[in-house]
């Protein structure tokens, strides 16, 4: 099939839900004004917490390192405000549970005074080392969700040979548009954060995948893009999940990511537009990640749009900025098909926070399940192939490896099966909670077997010691009895030398 054949050809999987994205993508950007206070969670990021090297009543400034990376996948943590650390505790987590993980807090003196910068002035002079080093250091992750080190992506593109970077500016979540207003406002920023994260990891082209839906991003875009033909705008159908990474690969490219691979190993990295603009600012400016574009949408919000926030802004801060018509019935921290719900608003955004959605009543009603009448419309929907109707319907019986069998884990929980049930059935929560009872059972094995390697570990230690004593005290009596013997011989002539003496 032909470039262009792919891009006219509509995709077969996925499901096109109502985009709901505008107002709230067409109204101007915002600037949220410098809160009081800030709440820098210490895992923003895939891997190891950052750990923190402030004490509480420190001055800090804008920018500032406030918990430095620990391990090989981890990120620091910078200060998005200029003030005085007040605590280092713990804040409600960005995740259902509400469960709290440990923060640090800023109360903000209102100046925003940044720290002295270092930016690279030529980046295309400097070694791809260098500008990997210095991502790591400003703390850049994926800020399309995933929230990956963008550092370690790199070296993995260098080791394992990219030739193409695909720049992910599909942003297929309805409602969500904070990668479609930086397409818009700062497009030059991700066409040379693109060019950087190209000589980062050796490729040779980028391939900008962009939703139709998005007229005037491709347009400014394309205008960014013209005086570099190695940056290739790219429109995509849009079809929900069009942004997931191995979809927009397959449909850019037409290459297939196997599902025991990565993409890097078909020669392709992603990276977010979003994620581009950041490595522009570590590298050219010598920013930190510490503020991001925030979208606040949903039937609750008097005045739905985007704003550009510090990182560590609470939400409920975010909300009484952009106004409630009414109590949200339904907070989502992030996009409704793949976000995660929130039990309040007293919760901080972080890195991977793309946006905050308020629903009204309507919106958030979930009709009542009725039994599968397997009409086949999960298996059409879902963009891994899969069967949904037979993992679920093993699921329901607890047999989770006869699901697993069915490549659960090759799920990517974007829920179009759910969306297209007509029976309403929850399948997406069905499969998170097996793979989540898999991967328990799975810790739970590697426990025991650990467990039992140290008993026999143990066992064979003390049998060898035991041997060891043994052989031991059989030496040491060999070695008597052999004096003995040895010494006996000599006895007997002096014994009759003294009989004959007598005689």
């Amino acid at each position: 099939m032909g470039f262009l054949d792919r891009f006219l050809k509509a995709p077969s999987w996925g499901v096109h839900p109502e985009d709901h994205k505008r107002p709230a993508a067409d109204a101007p950007l915002r600037l949220f004004p410098s809160p009081e206070r800030v709440f820098m969670p210490l895992s923003q990021h895939v891997g190891g917490a950052a750990r923190p090297i402030v004490l509480v009543g420190q001055k800090v400034l804008k920018g500032q390192l406030i918990a430095e990376a620990q391990g090989n996948i981890s990120a620091p943590i910078h200060a998005p405000v200029s003030g005085t650390i007040s605590a280092v505790g713990e804040v409600t987590a960005p995740h259902p549970s509400g469960l709290p993980f440990k923060a640090i807090t800023i109360e903000s003196d209102g100046q925003d005074r940044w720290i002295e910068t270092d930016p690279l002035a030529d980046p295309f002079a400097a070694t791809p080392e260098e500008v990997a080093r210095r991502s790591a250091l400003a703390g850049v992750v994926g800020l399309g969700g995933a929230t990956f080190p963008s550092a370690v992506k790199f070296a993995l593109g260098k080791r394992l040979k990219v030739g193409t970077l695909i720049v992910n500016g599909g942003e297929c979540e309805p409602y969500l548009s904070s990668d479609d207003r930086i397409m818009r406002d700062f497009p030059e920023q991700v066409v040379d954060g693109a060019r950087i994260v190209m000589h980062a990891i050796g490729a040779s082209e980028a391939l900008v995948g962009i939703e139709d839906n998005k007229p005037e991003a491709i347009a400014a875009m394309r205008k960014a893009a013209e005086p570099y033909p190695e940056v290739k705008i790219r429109p995509v159908p849009a079809r929900y999940p069009m942004g997931s990474d191995k979809q927009l690969i397959q449909t850019l490219t037409g290459k297939e990511v196997p599902s025991d691979a990565r993409a890097a190993e078909v020669g392709v990295l992603v990276h977010n537009v979003s994620t581009c603009a950041a490595v522009h600012k570590a590298i050219r400016l010598g920013h930190p990640l510490v503020e991001r574009i925030v979208t606040l949408n949903g039937g609750a919000i008097a005045t739905p749009g985007n704003v550009y926030a510090p990182l560590g802004t609470m939400i409920s801060d975010l909300l009484a900025f952009v106004g409630l018509k009414e109590a949200p019935s339904r907070l989502i921290l992030g996009g409704p098909m793949m976000g995660t719900p929130l039990l309040h608003d007293r919760i901080p955004i972080v890195k991977g926070a793309s946006g905050i959605l308020a629903f009204d009543a309507a919106e958030a009603f979930v009709p009542e399940a009725g039994p599968c009448i397997r009409c086949g419309n999960c298996t059409k929907a879902c963009p891994m192939g899969l069967l949904p109707l037979e993992m679920a319907a093993r699921i329901r019986v607890g047999d989770l490896e006869g699901a697993e069998a069915y490549a659960l884990q090759d799920c990517i929980s974007c829920g179009c099966c759910a969306y297209v049930c007509p029976s309403h059935i929850p399948l997406v929560q069905y499969f998170s909670h097996a793979k989540g009872e898999l991967t328990n059972a799975e810790r739970t094995k590697l426990r025991t077997d650990a467990t039992k390697r140290l008993a026999e570990a143990k066992t064979a230690r003390i049998e060898r010691e035991n041997r060891e004593k043994a052989e031991a005290a059989a030496r040491r009596k060999a070695e008597r009895e052999a004096a003995k013997a040895a010494a006996a011989p000599a006895a007997t002539p002096v014994a009759e030398q003294t009989q004959g003496a007598s005689a």
